[in-house]
Parts: C-alpha cells; structure tokens; sequence
C-alpha cells in the first residue's frame, strides 16, 4: 500500500472507531490494528492523537460538503431539505447503534474540553448554514437561520432518542413528522420574512 493509500486508510478506520467507541477510548494500537499496520508505521503517518483527530474532522468536513454538493446540483431547494431530512432512515442503523457522528464526536469532545471542539462545531455550521441557505431561496429571508438550526436541533434529537431506544419505528415516524413540518412551513406564508 502506498503511504498514501496507507494514510487515507488511517483516516477511514479513526473516524469509524472514534464514531463506534468514541475518540477518547480509542488508542493508536486499536486504530492500527483496524488497518493492519505495525504502531510504528501508524507513528510514521501520525505524530499524535490530535493529529488524527484532525484529519478525522477534514475527512467529515470534505464528506459532508461533497454530500451537500451534489444534493445542490440534483435537488430543488425543498427536496434538497427533504434530503437532509432523510440522512437519519439513510443511516438509521449506525444512528441507532451509535447516534449521530457530528452530534456523538462534538459532544465528547465539549466535556473533554478539548481544543478541537470548535472544529467539530464546523459540521454543524456546515448544516445549519447550507439548510439557511434552502430556506433562504425558497423566501424565508430573515427566518432562514432560525428555521435551519430548528430543523437541525430536531434531528439531532431524534437521533439521539433513536440511539437510546433502538427504534426504528420511533425514528420513521419522526422523520415523517419532521416532513410534515417542512410542508407545513412551507405552505404558512407567515413564516416568511
């Protein structure tokens, strides 16, 4: 493998062992092991815990801008929501295994006080600003960011309540309410600025 293949590889397995069992109680030697190479070669890619972690929330930022990308070139701004909106049937089962990356990864690193909590944060600004954004094109002025961090804010609850309670009935009957709220704002001309 080449140390390319061999970094990107690295980065693949700490975002899916921070994700399943958190940063905090995953070491080098579990990240290593997951890729199939010595500690010190994992050392040759990464001089710290930290260091991965930041390439881990690089990995998450590129993903999740690809994602949004691709949904703004494909979607008109209400589906492009709807999509959002989705991600939790999408990944139901990880979420319901392991609740929401962004949410799970951002809220360890807040009690730990962890100097790279406010990068996290960034894939929540990530969100809310592009949900904004959907709301903004589609009339909402004003409203836009309140109505985009209130989309967000209930779908990290359902997905923690889905993670808590392992239900997938819980987690399609809320992403169908969450549906039927967009609908609904989206036909209450009052909402708009």
């Amino acid at each position: 493998m080449t140390q390319q293949k061999t970094r990107a590889r690295i980065e693949e397995k700490a975002d899916e062992l921070f994700y399943e069992n958190g940063f905090e109680a995953t070491s080098f030697a579990d990240i290593a092991k997951a890729v199939g190479i010595s500690r010190g070669n994992f050392y040759h890619h990464f001089k710290s815990k930290d260091d991965i972690l930041n390439a881990v929330i690089r990995r998450r930022l590129s993903k999740t801008r690809g994602m949004l990308e691709q949904w703004e070139r494909n979607e008109p701004p209400k589906s492009r929501i709807v999509s959002f909106i989705r991600i939790l049937l999408t990944n139901k089962t990880k979420i319901m295994a392991f609740g929401c990356p962004v949410g799970t990864l951002t809220t360890e690193l807040m009690k730990l006080d962890h100097v790279a909590q406010d990068r996290a944060t960034d894939i929540f600004t990530l969100f809310r600003d592009w949900l904004a954004d959907q709301f903004l094109s589609l009339g909402y002025g004003d409203k836009s960011t309140s109505l985009a961090l209130h989309l967000l804010g209930r779908s990290q609850g359902i997905a923690v309540m889905a993670s808590a309670y392992r239900d997938e009935g819980f987690l399609a009957s809320e992403v169908a309410a969450l549906e039927e709220w967009l609908d609904a704002a989206l036909d209450t001309s009052s909402l708009k600025g």
